[in-house]
């Protein structure tokens, strides 16, 4: 097999994907994750049997280390995926990082992590997929587990925790309301979506800025499959402090099943000690919301094991899927 450069990317993957042929390459989404290099492994037919891109330049923090991102991965096999991925090492390691991460597409904010337990649920909307064999593959080239994340999933919907009753009442008296998000005014909704979320998600786990442009760009995908009614704003003294984000699972459907399901996809809250419990408030009342609106169950999805949000979801549903970051010293 031989190494070559090439200027296009892997656009997503599905777990039940047959090796033989790998997914279709985007072209938009290279140019507008701007790697530092993309490297295709072809086989004696000109084949690809592998591919990824390369980060090392604007990358997350760590202490201790400089990051080196492997993402865009793809291999048709385990022979493959190991060449691929001991050339990526080698040339992370001679563009000055101490630290490979993978797999992850630039940064937090796009596709990143592997599925490594699939659990009794398939899979759901906007969920990264992939093949058993890849976190497979990254283990075999000497990668170890940098974090873990997972999803859970409750039919509790109308369960109130005493935790959700006793943040209402003082949440209600400091004054703060929900409202759903407004259709006719999408862009400047976004906009508060994205000033909350940097705002609330600073100092996380490798996060880094992203400029809005492409944040809206995100968001604007998904607006065809968005209900309103299932976005919540939380207010107080006349601005957005917070908002939990929730959408209906649409994969359900192209299965041809009815849509029962919910995906809690995204909450975040301004850093402010007087909103403690806005988190639990705004999670209950989507749950209240979904449940009126006939949907049956809740995903919280890919919540990171450190993050709070473990222990909220705790108190309504299980966890059914297991997510890996990889990571290997250089």
């Amino acid at each position: 097999m031989n190494a070559t450069l090439n200027k296009h990317a892997s656009n997503g993957s599905t777990r039940d994907a047959a090796l033989g042929e790998l997914p279709r390459f985007d072209e938009a989404e290279v140019a507008r994750h701007d790697a530092d290099a993309h490297r295709v492994l072809t086989d004696s037919g000109s084949q690809t049997a592998a591919r990824c891109s390369l980060w090392w330049r604007n990358t997350p923090a760590l202490t201790g280390h400089r990051i080196g991102l492997i993402g865009h991965y793809a291999a048709r096999d385990d022979d493959a995926g190991d060449r691929i991925l001991k050339q990526a090492c080698a040339e992370l390691a001679a563009s000055g990082c101490t630290l490979a991460v993978g797999p992850m597409d630039g940064c937090t904010w796009r596709r990143y992590r592997f599925v490594t337990e699939t659990g009794y649920e398939p899979p759901f909307f906007l969920e990264p997929e992939n093949p058993s064999s890849w976190p497979r593959q990254f283990a075999s080239a000497g990668f170890k587990a940098l974090a873990h994340y997972c999803s859970a999933l409750t039919d509790r919907l109308d369960c109130e925790p005493p935790q959700a009753r006793l943040a209402a009442e003082r949440l209600g008296a400091l004054g703060v309301t929900l409202r759903p998000l407004e259709p006719s005014r999408w862009d400047e909704e976004l906009n508060t979506i994205y000033r909350i979320t940097t705002a609330g998600f600073q100092g996380g786990f490798l996060y880094q800025p992203l400029p809005e442009s492409e944040f809206l760009a995100l968001y604007r995908q998904v607006r065809p499959f968005v209900r309103p009614e299932l976005v919540l704003f939380a207010m107080h003294d006349g601005r957005p402090v917070g908002f939990v984000f929730n959408i209906p699972d649409a994969l359900q459907a192209r299965r041809g099943r009815s849509i029962d399901t919910v995906i809690l996809k995204t909450l975040a809250i301004l850093p402010d000690r007087r909103y403690a419990g806005l988190g639990c408030h705004l999670t209950q009342q989507s749950h209240r919301v979904a449940r009126e609106l006939g949907y049956r169950r809740v995903v919280h999805a890919l919540m990171h094991e450190k993050n709070a949000s473990i222990n909220l979801s705790a108190r309504y549903g299980k966890v059914f899927r297991r997510y890996t970051l990889f990571a290997r010293p250089l």
